[in-house]
């Protein structure tokens, strides 16, 4: 252990990270495991040591996953005592500030940012994205913390414009891309772009979202139509436990009701590591998502991409990167959707050309709020 005069030396923060940690969503996970790196890396080239402590569902598998301090986040005396100890608190990234899974979600992670600044800490916004909101008197705490935060980032210019009108001044707010942009494949791993020798790999990210089931039926109906065209081995991806494994298990059972012709139909499991998922994402010719983090996977990694819409964040993503959602929900046409798959197929280098720039730009800004914040830190 470091003695107190090299701690000093080493100018150590002690920051604390709330998000939607410890609940096993490897977006979410990414998310974390990103800004976990982005702070290291840009701490030690700024010559600050940076000591996260994560506030966790699964206190002792972050620890665990991550290497870090972790502790519960629903408990009030460990927030109290925990944000005295501290230097600061980073929350983000993710859709934290939404209220579309819940009216209970704003109040928790504003009530955290509120605890903090009351405490007299100085708190920083990593890259959120912020809405829906639909409950007008959410508007209050959103801006009262917003406009007692040190550094203030969102995801998307659609963030931005919300916060700005419900009276956050837009000068103080950054517009940066998702952490994950930024996540680097494992140790030792190269990304296999190409796929593996046989069939081309066609990834395929879907989450549960009509409660009738009709969206999962409709991208059932479109693969088909591809795997049916041509030959592909279709590799589902969840990226929530167990939830998208159940999800993809319905449409697998649909496809091979509707027929796939000479292609394969698999379930991976990388696991829970989020470098472990970047590294399947990789390997795939192309990706079909509906989540939002594979997404940005496959645009980490360069792989192209189809996205199904399910929510504005999909589509503001996607603009960023000059594309459209192929469909929604509530629509997908199965024969624009195979054109669209066998085109990505047959010119992958194409799309790389042409998304290739807006790729690079936000794979170098994903590092922004991480030297931000470290500067003030500093």
């Amino acid at each position: 252990m470091a003695s107190m005069g090299s701690r000093q030396n080493q100018s150590v923060r002690r920051i604390i990270v709330s998000g939607y940690y410890g609940f096993h969503n490897s977006g979410d996970e990414a998310v974390l495991k990103s800004i976990l790196i982005a702070l290291r890396e840009v701490g030690e080239a700024q010559g600050v040591t940076i000591e996260p402590v994560v506030l966790s569902g699964d206190p002792a598998w972050t620890t665990k996953m991550y290497g870090c301090e972790a502790v519960p986040r629903m408990s009030p005396s460990v927030l109290l005592r925990e944000i005295r100890r501290c230097d600061g608190l980073i929350s983000g990234g993710g859709s934290l500030l939404q209220d579309a899974t819940g009216w209970k979600t704003i109040p928790y992670y504003t009530g955290v940012l509120k605890l903090a600044q009351f405490l007299g800490k100085p708190t920083f916004i990593y890259s959120q994205g912020v809405g829906p909101v639909t409950r007008r008197w959410l508007f209050s705490p959103i801006r009262s913390v917003m406009k007692r935060s040190r550094y203030v980032s969102v995801r998307d210019d659609e963030s931005s414009a919300l916060l700005a009108s419900i009276g956050v001044p837009r000068d103080r707010i950054e517009v940066v891309p998702d952490p994950v942009m930024g996540l680097p494949l494992p140790d030792k791993a190269s990304a296999a772009a190409e796929g593996e020798p046989g069939l081309p790999i066609v990834g395929v990210s879907l989450r549960h979202w009509r409660k009738d089931g009709a969206d999962l039926t409709r991208a059932a109906a479109a693969l088909a139509e591809l795997a049916k065209r041509r030959a592909v081995r279709l590799r589902f991806l969840p990226f929530h436990t167990p939830d998208d494994a159940e999800t993809s298990s319905i449409v697998m059972e649909r496809l091979a009701a509707l027929g796939t012709g000479e292609s394969r139909v698999e379930l991976v499991s990388p696991g829970d590591d989020p470098q472990q998922m970047l590294l399947e994402v990789s390997r795939c010719n192309m990706l079909f998502g509906m989540r939002l983090h594979a997404l940005i996977y496959s645009a980490n990694q360069r792989v192209p991409m189809i996205g199904l819409s399910y929510d504005p964040k999909i589509d503001q993503f996607l603009k960023r990167l000059g594309l459209a959602a192929v469909g929604t929900t509530d629509q997908l046409d199965p024969k624009t959707f195979a054109d669209c798959a066998e085109a990505l197929l047959d010119d992958p280098d194409g799309w790389r050309v042409k998304h290739g720039e807006a790729i690079d730009r936000l794979k170098r800004e994903s590092q922004r709020p991480a030297q931000q914040i470290a500067a003030l830190l500093r």
